[in-house]
């Protein structure tokens, strides 16, 4: 299978009954602003580099944000937050991500997400999340990251999960970071995968959602170091 083949069946799937009922209503009564705007309004596949040395895995995608444009992070606050670290930090062509076809590429790194359609309050449930767990697994065999940097604690847990590691040994802070061993039980402990028989680096961070950036929770400055963090463990391995 190739990232072309998973996207389409990303694209496709059905699995959770609330969060298609959910993205479609959006992108049929939309927000005034974007009444202009087809919605994009399927699961949102990932996006970037298909060979990075970091993954970012973010929550889920915005009602109005990736649920309308299609893509990672793009035409919302927390991507407004995000791109432009990711091009301070040379991971991105151009600071803005404003829709599928802005130019934007990404340069060593991948984004993606635990949950693939917007959720009601952006807050998927633990079995809307399992039901997307195969396809983050499937993105990390494929792509074979070095480092995965976890945006939020949601994403933490799922790949703590995958990686078959007990969250209680682990704390999610802001720049913890953490080596995990990919050949230990393989991603969903079923036995092992061969395809990710080398350790990976797991950093931390807080979402760019805009309760932390309007806070002052995560500023700027914070979000650069995770990304200057995340170039120097890639450069370990």
């Amino acid at each position: 299978m190739k990232l072309e083949d998973l996207n389409r069946q990303i694209i496709a799937c059905r699995k959770c009954p609330r969060l298609v009922a959910w993205r479609e209503a959006v992108a049929v009564e939309k927000r005034r602003a974007y009444r202009d705007w087809v919605y994009w309004g399927k699961p949102v596949p990932g996006f970037g580099d298909p060979h990075p040395r970091v993954l970012v895995v973010g929550l889920a995608p915005g009602a109005h944000g990736s649920n309308r444009t299609g893509r990672q992070f793009s035409g919302d606050a927390s991507g407004d937050f995000l791109y432009p670290a990711l091009y301070r930090a040379g991971y991105a062509n151009q600071p803005h991500s404003t829709s599928r076809d802005d130019g934007l590429k990404l340069i060593g790194l991948f984004v993606t997400a635990a949950a693939r359609c917007a959720p009601p309050g952006n807050r998927p449930t633990p079995q809307e999340l399992a039901n997307c767990q195969p396809y983050l697994e499937r993105e990390l065999e494929l792509t074979k990251p070095n480092v995965i940097v976890c945006l939020g604690r949601v994403a933490f847990e799922r790949i703590l999960r995958i990686f078959s590691e007990r969250p209680s040994r682990f704390e999610f802070r802001h720049g913890a970071y953490y080596r995990l061993d990919k050949g230990k039980e393989g991603p969903g402990a079923r036995g092992g995968n061969p395809a990710l028989s080398a350790a990976v680096w797991l950093l931390c961070s807080y979402h760019p959602s805009q309760q932390n950036t309007l806070t002052g929770r995560l500023t700027r400055r914070m979000f650069d170091q995770i990304w200057k963090k995340a170039r120097e463990l890639s450069d370990r391995v």
